[in-house]
C-alpha cells in the first residue's frame, strides 16, 4: 500500500482513541466520499457502489439474490478462479446447471467470469459475451480484481450488470477491502440475500431504529446490511484517490509498457510468453518448473507467483526498469540462460 494509505489508517484508529464511536454515523459520510471516488475510477453513480469484503462475498450477493429455477443454467469460462469453478456449491441445490465454458442459451440466468484470468493474463472479450447474454437476459457478473486499478473500465461503455473488485491487487488496498458495483436495472430485480439495520432506508435514525419489515432502499447500500470495516476503507480512499490524480489512463499505458518489456526479457531467457491483452505476464520455461522457480525467486526478494503451470509476473505502475532487470538477472541464474 501507498504511504498515504497507511497514514490513513492510522489516524482512523488514533480518532477512535480520543472519540470512541461516538461519532461513528460521520464515518458513514465518509464512506460515502469513497463510494464517489469509487464511481469515478469506473465511470459509475455513486448510489451504485457497494463495499464487500472480497470477489466471492460479492458473487453470494448476485448468485444468491437471483430466482432460480431448475433447469436454469449458469456459464462461466474455462480455467477460471475458483469462485466461479466453484458456483455448483451454490446453485445445484436449486437444479442449476453450472457449464465451465459452456453455450450461453434461453436458460442461462448468470454469466459470471473474470475480466483477466488470474493465472493466464487472458483478458475475456467482454463486448461479445454481454450481447449474447444480455440477447437472452442472463445476468452478466464480471470480477474485476486481476485488473481495475491497472487496466481503465468504464460501466458506460461496457454494459455489465455487475462489477465485483477484491482491492487488495492492483488497487494497492488492504486486504478486506472491496466494492461491487450493481448496475440500476439489476438493482430493480436483485433483492437483498442479507438483511441488517442498515437495510431499511431510515438506518441513519439511530435513536429509534424501525421495527419491522424493512423499506428497501434503492441504492447498492441496501446490499451491506451492517456495519463497514472502516479502517480498511480508509486505507482504499488514500489509494484511490492517488490513482485518480494519477489518472486511469496513465496507470493503464505504465503497466501495459511494462508488461511488454517483462515479455521481451523473459523470451530471450528462453521462455513461452504469448500476448493476451492484459497487464498480468504468464510464461512457461519447458525445462523447469515454475513453482520451483517462483520459490526460489522469492529467496531472492524477487516476487511473482506460480499459477497452473505458469510463472505469473504482474508489474504495477510504481515498479521500474530496475525491478525488471532483477527479475531477469534472478531468473537467468536459476534457468542457467546467458542474458543476451
Amino acid at each position: 500500500m501507498p504511504g498515504r494509505a497507511v497514514d490513513a489508517v492510522a489516524r482512523h484508529w488514533q480518532h477512535r482513541d480520543e472519540l470512541a464511536c461516538a461519532d461513528f454515523l460521520a464515518w458513514y459520510d465518509d464512506a460515502d466520499r469513497l463510494r464517489g471516488a469509487l464511481a469515478c475510477l469506473i465511470h459509475a453513480a455513486p448510489e451504485d457502489i457497494a463495499f464487500v469484503p472480497n470477489a466471492a462475498a460479492a458473487l453470494g450477493i448476485v448468485a444468491g439474490g437471483l430466482d432460480w429455477k431448475a433447469g436454469d443454467n449458469a456459464v462461466t469460462l474455462a480455467d477460471e478462479f475458483p469462485n466461479y469453478l466453484y458456483l455448483p456449491a451454490l446453485l445445484e441445490r436449486h437444479g442449476v446447471e453450472v457449464r465451465e465454458a459452456g453455450v450461453i442459451d434461453d436458460r442461462s440466468r448468470l454469466v459470471a467470469f473474470s475480466d483477466v484470468n488470474y493465472a493466464t493474463g487472458f483478458r475475456a472479450q467482454l463486448d461479445d459475451i454481454l450481447s449474447k447474454a444480455h440477447d437472452r437476459r442472463a445476468v452478466v457478473f464480471v470480477d474485476g480484481t486481476q485488473s481495475i486499478g491497472a487496466l481503465a473500465f468504464d460501466v458506460r461503455k461496457t454494459s455489465v450488470d455487475a462489477l465485483a473488485v477484491h482491492g487488495y491487487k492492483w488497487m494497492n488496498s488492504p486486504t478486506g477491502a472491496g466494492f461491487l458495483y450493481l448496475s440500476p436495472r439489476l438493482r430493480e430485480r436483485l433483492p437483498p440475500n442479507a438483511a441488517g439495520w442498515r437495510t431499511h432506508h431510515a438506518w441513519r435514525e439511530v435513536d429509534n431504529l424501525h421495527h419491522g419489515s424493512p423499506v428497501l432502499q434503492s441504492t447498492a447500500e441496501k446490499y451491506e446490511a451492517g456495519g463497514l470495516a472502516f479502517p480498511l476503507l480508509y486505507a482504499m480512499e488514500a489509494s484511490v484517490n492517488m490513482m485518480l490524480e494519477i489518472g486511469m489512463v496513465a496507470i493503464e499505458e505504465r503497466v501495459l509498457t511494462l508488461a511488454a518489456s517483462v515479455r521481451n526479457r523473459l523470451r530471450l531467457l528462453g521462455a513461452e510468453a504469448p500476448e493476451n491483452g492484459s497487464q498480468i505476464v504468464a510464461a512457461r520455461f519447458s525445462s523447469h518448473d515454475s513453482s520451483v522457480l517462483a520459490r526460489a525467486l522469492r529467496e531472492r526478494q524477487v516476487m511473482v507467483a506460480a499459477r497452473h503451470g505458469h510463472l505469473r509476473v504482474s508489474p504495477h505502475f510504481y515498479n521500474n526498469e530496475d525491478d525488471l532487470e532483477r527479475l531477469a538477472e534472478e531468473l537467468a541464474r536459476l534457468v542457467n540462460t546467458p542474458r543476451q
